[in-house]
């Protein structure tokens, strides 16, 4: 049996017209400290984005989408944000900011499996729900 470890996750959401503060959520990101593993995973449903704001640029969305999962891996074409330490990556990619693409606040929660924890958020806050 495998000790629970603490973890930090955020929900990444995809804000296409940040004045009227209306968003979908698009993925998650999350920190496990004791483990090391710091991950996004994105599920961008487009259709959904389309629905909130029809001039959405996609092209760019996909883009910052796939710049957390860089940075979140380390990608070394990412610059030095995805040379900090984890923590600080984490920290970074979480900060507040009013870009297209934010953040909700961050909560903890325990886990065996980081990995297998990051599915579950995913799809309990991401993917869409089944009619069932």
């Amino acid at each position: 049996m495998h000790a629970h470890e603490v973890y930090d996750y955020a929900i990444v959401r995809v804000v296409p017209r940040v004045e009227r503060e209306e968003f979908i959520n698009a993925g998650a990101i999350l920190s496990c400290q004791r483990s090391g593993f710091l991950q996004a995973a994105i599920a961008l449903d487009e259709a959904r984005l389309l629905a909130l704001d029809p001039q959405a640029d996609i092209d760019t969305v996909r883009r910052h989408l796939a710049a957390l999962v860089a940075i979140c891996a380390g990608d070394e074409g990412c610059g030095p944000i995805a040379r900090l330490p984890y923590r600080q990556r984490f920290h970074w990619l979480t900060a507040k900011r009013s870009a297209i693409i934010q953040t909700s606040p961050v909560h903890t929660g325990r886990c065996t499996d980081a990995a297998a924890a990051l599915e579950h958020i995913m799809d309990r806050m991401v993917r869409p729900l089944s009619a069932g």
